[in-house]
C-alpha cells in the first residue's frame, strides 16, 4: 500500500498511527495492496480555502475527500483493483476543537475523520438516512476493529 502523509498544518500529529489505521481499514475493505492514497494535514486557512472552492461553504471543515479512480471496496475473493484512491485532507485544528466537544482525544478524532474520509473515497456517503446508517456503522466497526488490533500489540 502506498500511503503518503504530508503534514502542513503546523500541529504535531501521530502519523505512524494514521498510517497503521489506513492500512488496517484498507485491508478490512479488501482494497488492493498496490492502491495509492495521500493524506494531507492543513491549517485552518488552507482548509477554509478548499472548503469554499470545492463545497462552496465558508469556514474551515474537519475533513475533505478527493476521490481519483472511483475505487470501491472489494471482497476477500475479489479485492479492489490497484489504483489511485485519492486524497484525504484533514484539519487538525478543527479536529482538536471537535475532540474537546466530544470528550475524547484529538488523535481519536483524527482517526475517526481519516476513516470517514477514506470511506468517502470508496464511494460511501451519508446524504440519505439509509446511506448514513451504512456508512457510520462501517466507520464504527473499522474504528473498533483498529482499536482492538492496537491493544493486541
Amino acid at each position: 500500500m502506498s500511503i503518503e502523509i504530508n503534514n502542513e498544518s503546523g500541529v504535531a500529529v501521530d502519523e505512524a498511527t494514521l498510517q497503521r489505521l489506513v492500512t488496517f481499514d484498507l485491508d478490512q475493505l479488501h482494497v488492493h495492496p498496490d492502491a495509492e492514497l495521500a493524506i494531507v494535514l492543513v491549517d485552518e486557512g488552507a482548509m477554509e480555502q478548499l472548503h469554499l472552492q470545492w463545497m462552496d461553504e465558508p469556514g474551515p471543515t474537519d475533513v475533505l475527500s478527493f476521490p481519483m479512480d472511483e475505487l470501491r471496496p472489494g471482497t476477500e475473493d475479489q479485492p479492489t483493483p490497484a489504483g489511485l484512491l485519492g486524497d484525504i485532507v484533514l484539519c487538525p485544528q478543527v479536529a482538536i476543537a471537535q475532540a474537546e466537544t466530544a470528550g475524547h482525544s484529538p488523535l481519536e478524532e483524527l482517526l475517526l475523520l481519516t476513516t470517514h474520509g477514506l470511506l468517502h473515497l470508496l464511494g460511501f456517503d451519508h446524504a440519505e438516512p439509509d446511506e448514513e446508517k451504512e456508512m457510520f456503522g462501517l466507520q464504527r466497526d473499522l474504528l473498533v476493529g483498529f482499536a482492538l488490533s492496537e491493544r493486541r500489540k
